[in-house]
């Protein structure tokens, strides 16, 4: 932070030209174990080096960098910020493992042009010129460095700082590249077509950073989730992934052809600890793991049991088990919805009660139907609520 108690911004440090800052600058270290390294980013996101290094990169390369001295806290020492003052469009997309631009669909058109993702990246030694320290242009979250620089900051064993290549041929083959662009080219056409279906079901909430995780059980192998506000702040939780094609397979297909929707009525704002996303999930994997699972859920009504544990109570029976029936019908959300590789077919998730539950083991697919038919009644239909009158 500045002289006055100020936030300084990141990017002011990373734009690839000089940055103007009026007064000293303070930092408090974060994390670690106290001991200051000779190259860190020590939580602003930006270089942070010892005076040794940065003699280094005044004396190799005064041109491309600007230091700027900080005061860290609980250190005497001397320390600045290292800033990077040149940009250079030099990023090598072909020899590059994989590299992604911002499109007009992903709504950020600040970005538009700019890589989105670089994996493997690789440049093109041509168009640096002179530069030995430089961000490249579209993609400034990196830092590259001269090989002589690199050398003297291994001679003098300067602490924090990891070096990776970027220069040369590509880490992959040319079949593997082309099955990674053919691969990715199918889960997006499938990504965008679904996003495009949920934007007709209220604001699709685009802040919310949802966990993603690898998964062998899912079509795509990636464990997505989409959070949309709806009206009377209600929000509906979707899984974003099962109707993506299979991978493996490299050929258009709506993978397992469905995907889950679980509303509730509260703009749940922490979406990642919260009972929705937990129950959908284990939902979801029930669904992924078991194919008489999926091809009963796609035949009509379903209800199941999950683990309860970490649910509220409300919701769970005195076995620690929390019961839904997927399949209510809704007014408001539609039973299918059109993609390029056919059609999804959208399954509503809706939590029960301990008693309704006890009602379904008693009564079995008469049971299902007739508490869809008072769900519906009641106007509540496929809606997940923790404070309700059962309705048998």
């Amino acid at each position: 932070m500045g002289e006055q108690g100020q936030k300084m911004e990141d990017w002011l440090f990373t734009k690839g030209e000089p940055a103007t800052i009026d007064g000293r600058i303070r930092i408090p270290l974060r994390g670690g174990d106290g001991k200051a390294l000779d190259f860190s980013e020590a939580g602003i996101g930006v270089p942070l080096v010892s005076a040794r290094v940065a003699a280094v990169f005044a004396e190799l390369a005064p041109k491309d960098v600007q230091l700027i001295p900080v005061d860290v806290e609980a250190h005497a020492e001397q320390f600045y910020i290292l800033v990077c003052t040149r940009l250079v469009k030099c990023i090598d997309d072909e020899a590059s493992d994989e590299v992604r631009y911002w499109k007009p669909e992903d709504g950020r058109p600040e970005k538009m042009g700019r890589y989105r993702s670089v994996i493997g990246m690789r440049i093109d030694p041509v168009k640096v010129g002179d530069a030995k320290v430089f961000r490249p242009w579209g993609w400034d979250v990196v830092l590259v460095i001269s090989e002589d620089i690199k050398q003297a900051l291994e001679r003098m064993g300067a602490t924090g700082a990891k070096f990776k290549e970027v220069t040369g041929p590509s880490t992959i083959s040319a079949d593997e590249r082309t099955r990674n662009r053919k691969i990715r080219e199918l889960l997006e056409t499938a990504a965008t077509a679904r996003e495009a279906a949920w934007r007709t079901l209220g604001s699709l909430d685009k802040e919310v950073i949802m966990p993603i995780a690898m998964s062998g059980s899912w079509p795509g192998q990636r464990q997505l989730w989409s959070v949309i506000r709806r009206e009377a702040g209600r929000t509906l939780l979707v899984t974003h992934g099962l109707s993506d094609p299979f991978i493996e397979r490299l050929e258009p297909s709506v993978g397992f052809g469905l995907e889950l929707a679980l509303e509730v009525d509260a703009a749940v704002k922490d979406i990642s600890k919260g009972w929705p996303l937990m129950l959908l999930d284990r939902v979801a994997d029930e669904v992924t793991e078991h194919e008489q699972v999926r091809e009963s859920v796609k035949a009509g009504l379903f209800s199941m049991e999950v683990s309860g544990k970490g649910m509220p109570k409300s919701i769970v029976t005195e076995e620690g088990r929390l019961a839904v029936l997927l399949g209510v019908g809704s007014r408001t959300l539609p039973s299918h919805f059109s993609t390029p590789y056919g059609e999804v077919k959208l399954v509503t998730v809706k939590a029960l009660l301990p008693s309704e539950l006890a009602h379904l083991l008693e009564h079995g697919a008469e049971g299902q139907a007739e508490l869809a038919r008072r769900f519906a009644e009641s106007g509540e239909e496929h809606l997940s609520r923790l404070r309700r009158k059962p309705v048998v």
